[in-house]
């Protein structure tokens, strides 16, 4: 009997720990407030930094009319489609993601702040 209560109890705190490390995009929305000086996300106005309007599964570098530095444009053909794990990656330290000059200087140093963020961006419909 103890066992078998012992096993509830681990599951059951199990799913609480998932639960409270999911991603949280309305905390990404609140966190992406600080992207919003150099970017938006729910019109496709490019401002000192591309809009990201259905970033997800877009290619990297590929906004028209905007102008991308050297160092992301060498590294799009690497990068692929944004998707939330490259942007999380991205977003910790954008110059040693692309392996060169980023233009973005903005750092998000907090693991769950990124992961908020880039579901913040996923749940924005294009």
């Amino acid at each position: 009997m103890n066992i078998k209560l012992a096993i509830a109890a681990a599951i059951a705190l199990g799913s609480l720990t998932s639960a409270a490390m999911a991603q949280d995009a309305a905390n990404g929305e609140k966190v992406f407030r600080k992207c919003k000086a150099c970017h938006t996300a729910e019109e496709e106005k490019n401002k000192v930094g591309p809009h990201l309007v259905g970033i997800i599964g877009r290619k990297a570098a590929s906004v028209e009319g905007y102008k991308y530095g050297d160092g992301l444009l060498a590294a799009a053909e690497k990068i692929g489609e944004w998707d939330e794990a490259k942007l999380v990656e991205y977003l910790a330290d954008p110059s040693a993601y692309i392996g060169g000059k980023s233009k973005m200087s903005l750092k998000l140093k907090k693991e769950d702040e990124r992961k908020d963020v880039a579901a913040y961006l996923a749940s924005l419909k294009k």
